[in-house]
């Protein structure tokens, strides 16, 4: 192949054929349970425990889209986000199709002040609160576990 030719697909085709990931957003909710820290996960619609996150919502920053995400799947209804996320991962989704796509989540702590039992997903979600060790257990994803971790380490160092 000629210079000419690498750089043309290079620089020119090959872009066209590798897709940038998508992205989501979580919110990690917290609070401190009658056992210590404590964390929001919900089941996903193919029966895993995550962290609340959906796509982003036109209007709405990162933190603000994860809030209203753990209202949504958690029933979070008073919470205060970080303004920053604490991390990222990737993850391979999968449509109805079988199709996968690679996506890239937004973790973003949420201070949980209130829940409700009554939330636009309560039919289909089953939020449960559980030590962050047993989340770091229970969640499949490799990068939302070091997740988990790094979140933990930083709280037993503010404690």
């Amino acid at each position: 192949m000629t210079n000419y030719a690498r750089s043309a697909w290079r620089e020119l085709i090959s872009p066209l054929f590798r897709r940038p990931s998508l992205v989501q957003l979580a919110g990690l909710c917290h609070r401190t349970g009658p056992d210590g820290l404590e964390v929001l996960l919900v089941r996903s619609s193919r029966g895993r425990w995550i962290l609340p996150k959906g796509w982003p919502i036109e209007g709405l920053g990162g933190a603000e889209t994860a809030l209203q995400e753990a209202w949504e799947e958690g029933g979070v209804s008073d919470g205060k986000p970080a303004k920053r996320a604490l991390g990222h991962f990737q993850t391979v989704k999968r449509d109805d199709h079988g199709a996968e796509m690679r996506c890239e989540t937004h973790v973003y702590p949420i201070e949980v002040r209130e829940t409700q039992p009554d939330f636009p997903e309560s039919d289909q979600r089953d939020p449960t609160w559980v030590s962050i060790n047993t989340a770091i257990g229970m969640v499949e994803e490799r990068g939302l576990k070091d997740i988990l971790a790094e979140f933990a380490e930083a709280k037993a160092g503010k404690s």
